[in-house]
């Protein structure tokens, strides 16, 4: 028998994430092992009057039966590495909407790839990372990226299959009764920080693990509330490219394609990192900063705000959003927020502010030890 949450699932990403309408264009990628949630969401969408088309295979254009993505990296050519993919380049140019799933049945089926190859590949697709961040901007593209349950990140979690599934459920609120409004009340309740954030100048954020500042004159802040991930729970914005001035130390360990950095400390002068190390991992910290002029520079500060994501689970998707944390992403950021930083490195690091952190906005207590002030 199925379980509800998992129609319950599709439900929340077709109508209130993608808004999935009659008539309109759906892609949705997802692995093998995300085939139980393909097919609920492929119900909802066919329901829906959509024309929907699913794929086997990742939204970066990689295959997604088992071990394919390894054997790509293995064998495949210069050539074959640093070329665009137009099967992804025609569904970005032409669907309405874009479902993404996660779904691994090895988390580390990546790491012993050469990260030389990776920033090849993550340089041939710049092209369609322009076109897909061109078109959200506008409008004309709306995305979501979720994942499935699946035993290997129920383990990378430290948990059981049923643990992890519960815990995925309820963070993505597709246990309550009526998922849609209980996402409708989060939004309505982050939108009062962001409008308050709204012709903010400066930044200050200052902690144990923290004393950083920054310029967010002309930007934006971005209210995250299921839209774009599921499960979901951040503000976020782009800090004036050259504006970032101090230190941090990262809470949690720093995972980037499947490899886990330990101990990352940072320190910025003029938006620009300066010094980096770390206790575990350090050699592949510094190549990916050194994957091109953006790779050192934030593209994105965000706080964490879903109070029902307490523990980490080593899966970003999750561990961004947990309820008093903070994070930084080196590398690109999204033009939504004014953010100008351009990079194929997109790499989020967290931090605890539950042990006293504060951010102060323009001088004003903003946030003290994981709650709002405002």
């Amino acid at each position: 028998m199925q379980d509800p949450r998992l129609q319950s699932l599709a439900s929340i990403l077709i109508h209130y994430s993608a808004k999935v309408q009659e008539g309109q264009q759906l892609a949705v990628f997802g692995p093998q092992g995300a085939i139980p949630l393909l097919n609920a969401i492929y119900e909802e969408a066919i329901l829906a009057g959509a024309h929907a088309y699913t794929f086997v295979r990742d939204a970066y254009g990689r295959p997604g039966l088992s071990g394919q993505d390894a054997l790509f990296y293995r064998l495949a050519s210069d050539a074959q590495l640093s070329r665009p993919d137009p099967f992804m380049k025609l569904m970005l140019e032409t669907s309405d909407a874009w479902i993404r799933i996660d779904a691994p049945d090895n988390t580390r089926r990546l790491s012993a790839v050469d990260p030389a190859k990776e920033i090849l590949r993550s340089h041939g697709n710049q092209p369609l990372r322009e076109i897909f961040r061109r078109r959200h901007a506008s409008g004309e593209l709306r995305w979501v990226y979720t994942l499935f349950p699946t035993a290997a990140l129920a383990q990378e979690a430290e948990m059981s299959l049923r643990e992890f599934e519960d815990f995925t459920y309820s963070a993505c609120y597709a246990d309550r009764p009526d998922p849609i409004a209980e996402w409708q009340r989060f939004h309505s309740t982050q939108r009062r920080w962001v409008d308050w954030l709204e012709g903010k100048r400066s930044v200050e954020v200052r902690g144990p693990e923290v004393d950083l500042r920054f310029s967010i004159e002309g930007r934006s802040f971005i209210n995250c509330a299921g839209e774009i991930n599921l499960p979901d729970g951040e503000i976020y914005t782009g800090p004036v490219e050259d504006s970032v001035e101090g230190w941090i130390r990262f809470s949690y360990p720093a995972i980037y394609h499947g490899r886990s950095v330990e101990g990352v400390e940072l320190r910025f002068e003029k938006g620009r990192v300066v010094q980096a190390s770390a206790t575990k991992g350090q050699d592949f910290l510094h190549q990916i900063m050194e994957t091109d002029a953006g790779a050192r520079y934030v593209g994105e500060f965000a706080i964490g705000t879903n109070q029902h994501i307490q523990r980490f689970s080593r899966n970003i998707l999750f561990d961004e959003k947990i309820g008093g944390t903070i994070h930084l992403a080196l590398g690109s950021g999204y033009p939504e927020t004014g953010s100008r930083n351009e990079s194929s490195v997109h790499w989020d690091m967290i931090c605890n502010m539950r042990n006293g952190g504060q951010i102060l906005v323009d001088g004003e207590v903003f946030y003290d030890s994981g709650e709002f002030q405002i």
